[in-house]
């Protein structure tokens, strides 16, 4: 796949994670908020174009009161660590189109549980300058002991010792979740956030609105074409 002339390629990338990851801060929230925003992206598995999607929701009621969407092309190719550089464009074209912006985004995706602790929530949290946190459905990297089998169970996430997230378990007898902080926050109202977001599915509400809303936009798209 072709970059862009503005799109790193992947060893420049990598350059550009271990100098952005600096800039990251995980600190600075501690509450929870009123308004979240939850992301996704979807791909059609036809073409290059992507469907980029970003939900906002109102505590405690977790009701959907905003949405936008973008539609673009990949210009990125899929490369574990660095999906970043292939979803934070659509992303950020996405939230400029919200008519209410949130307090904080959760992302479809890692945050500091990354090798190079800047994963997608992270570099999207660094970009829009606004907290973020990674609710991912599967693990990156990292080491863990499995949480209880009950929702609302936990356990650390270490990588070589160090704790770079939690692995939490959203619904009984499901397969948890990997959540870490992003940017402008920590762990613990990382996952103190995530908690509240929960809605009786193993995905936590706004990722997955934001994954029903994303889907919607990808079929009416491939209906029309």
């Amino acid at each position: 796949m072709k970059l862009t002339p503005d799109m790193p390629d992947p060893k420049q990338a990598v350059e550009l994670q271990n100098i952005l990851r600096e800039k990251i801060i995980l600190e600075g929230f501690s509450r929870i908020p009123a308004i979240i925003g939850g992301t996704d992206i979807s791909y059609d598995k036809r073409s290059d174009t992507l469907f980029a999607g970003i939900v906002i929701l109102k505590l405690p009621e977790l009701h959907v009161i905003d949405s936008a969407y973008f539609t673009g092309k990949v210009t990125f190719p899929y490369i574990p660590g660095l999906l970043s550089f292939r979803e934070v464009p659509a992303l950020f074209e996405a939230y400029q189109r919200l008519k209410i912006k949130p307090e904080l985004l959760m992302v479809d995706g890692q945050g500091y549980a990354h090798p190079r602790r800047i994963g997608l929530a992270s570099h999207l949290g660094l970009v829009l300058n606004i907290p973020t946190i990674g609710v991912a459905k599967k693990k990156l990297i990292g080491t863990y002991e499995e949480p209880p089998l009950t929702k609302g169970s936990y356990s650390p996430l270490y990588d070589n010792g160090e704790m770079i997230g939690y692995v939490l378990r959203t619904k009984d007898n499901t397969r948890p979740v990997f959540v870490s902080p992003g940017h402008l926050i920590n762990f613990e109202w990382s996952l103190k956030i995530t908690l509240h977001t929960l809605k009786g599915y193993k995905i936590p509400e706004p990722t997955r609105q934001a994954h029903i809303f994303v889907n919607q936009i990808r079929k009416k798209y491939l209906e029309e074409t």
